[in-house]
């Protein structure tokens, strides 16, 4: 018995230390909705671009980045879908395209989430060489996607996590910092 105990007991230290997160500034507002829920807004943007259009790009996908922390689909479908206008203004390839749409094709947020992975693949891609001054901070969750893990780009060091939402709201680290 005394063995069981200590092995649900390292078991659920081994959750908790994989998302310690170190204390960070907190950059980002939150306002109360309910008296249990809080939704999030996207800190300002301190980074700043050599070209506009990708500094809307990267406004775009931080506004997306928000409505899945939020858990909210029909603004993830919105913020999607302004993310694709972006995109036609800056000429991505269709690859970059297509991952975009699928979010603002579904209603499913965990297909959303999914998805959301690849667009943050393909905006860090669009971001090399784009910075002129300032940060961009990829960050990483170990236990998203069945504990394959999952990155995101974020303004901010404080981590928000887009793919947990408020379940696991600090769940995560910086893994590079883009300059």
């Amino acid at each position: 018995m005394k063995l069981r105990s200590f092995i649900s007991l390292l078991a659920l230290s081994i959750v908790f230390l994989s998302c310690k997160n170190e204390k960070q500034s907190p950059e980002v507002e939150t306002v109360e909705v309910e008296k249990t829920k809080e939704v999030h807004t996207s800190a300002a943007l301190e980074a700043e671009f050599n070209d506009p259009k990708m500094a809307e790009v990267y406004k775009a996908y931080n506004a997306l980045k928000t409505a899945l922390v939020n858990t909210d689909a029909s603004q993830a479908k919105e913020k999607a879908s302004h993310l694709l206008t972006t995109y036609s203004n800056l000429g991505v390839e269709e690859d970059v395209f297509k991952a975009a749409q699928v979010i603002a094709e579904s209603d499913d947020v965990e297909a959303q989430r999914t998805s959301f992975s690849d667009v943050s693949a393909h905006v860090e891609q669009l971001l090399e060489g784009a910075l002129s001054s300032g940060a961009i901070y990829k960050q990483y969750c170990p236990m998203a996607f069945n504990n394959t893990g999952g990155y995101w780009l974020s303004n901010t060091k404080e981590i928000r996590n887009p793919y947990f939402g408020d379940v696991m709201l600090k769940c995560g680290r910086i893994d590079a910092t883009l300059e």
